[in-house]
């Protein structure tokens, strides 16, 4: 379970402070598909980037699984991190090299110095990294080059790495956004087929609208860093959708 109890976030420059969340409180259970909606700049981003720890809260508590997520620190952050799967829009991959390859990097926080460093990887990593590119329908492709593959085929190959590292919570910030409407949905059937099998925790913050609606069985609206909606996506009207986006809403096909 995530416990997010009144989170506040602040970010300080030379242009001033942003807040960025502002008594921000939602409880996710094991098992659940949220879809995070909002104008861009609203906070969506930053919300889930609380959970792993990318960004430190500034006000409010956070729990994840019973523990205090800002009382981590060194290597039991690290073991932390390494239950909570990240997927971002920009896939962070390595394209010179094979699927394979980039699938086996799940593994390397949790090696020995040498094994990282040439790249050793053991029969039994080799066979859950094409477990994992299976699980994702991209099997075929371990052995070709990532910067020969789709955008939407790149998008599964870091699901599959993610996949490897055995989360129990995946956060995914804007995975479909660079992605044309069939690839998107490809990706996001990928997401509610491993929710459902696997029982994975995941988080999506979303633009688009109507794949929030069709995918998340709940949809938290985000409006200038406030939660101004938590419910199910069923009953996402007209008027909570105004409400979220002031009657602007940034509708994507």
């Amino acid at each position: 379970m995530i416990q997010i109890e009144h989170v506040s976030k602040t970010f300080s420059g030379k242009y001033g402070t942003v807040h960025a969340l502002d008594d921000v409180s939602i409880h996710v259970e094991k098992g659940d598909i949220c879809g995070i909606i909002g104008f861009s700049g609203a906070g969506k981003s930053t919300l889930i980037r609380t959970i792993n720890r990318m960004h430190d809260i500034t006000e409010g508590t956070l729990t994840v699984n019973g523990t205090d997520v800002m009382s981590l620190q060194g290597k039991n952050l690290r073991a932390f991190r390494r239950k909570i799967g990240m997927i971002f829009q920009s896939f962070n991959l390595v394209t010179r090299t094979t699927v394979i390859k980039n699938v086996l990097t799940a593994f390397v926080p949790d090696l020995p110095w040498w094994r990282a460093f040439f790249g050793v990887f053991t029969k039994e990593e080799k066979l859950k990294a094409l477990e994992a590119l299976d699980k994702v329908g991209i099997l075929d492709k371990a052995f070709v080059r990532t910067d020969q593959l789709s955008g939407g085929q790149q998008q599964r190959v870091a699901l599959a790495r993610t996949l490897a590292q055995n989360p129990e919570i995946i956060l995914a910030d804007e995975p479909v956004a660079a992605l044309d409407p069939v690839t998107a949905k490809q990706v996001m059937d990928d997401f509610d087929r491993i929710n459902k099998e696997m029982k994975i925790t995941v988080l999506i913050n979303i633009h688009h609208v109507d794949l929030a609606l069709k995918y998340a069985s709940r949809v938290i609206g985000v409006r200038a860093g406030e939660v101004v909606y938590d419910g199910p996506s069923a009953n996402v009207d007209q008027a909570v959708l105004d409400k979220i986006y002031q009657g602007r809403q940034e509708m994507e096909a």
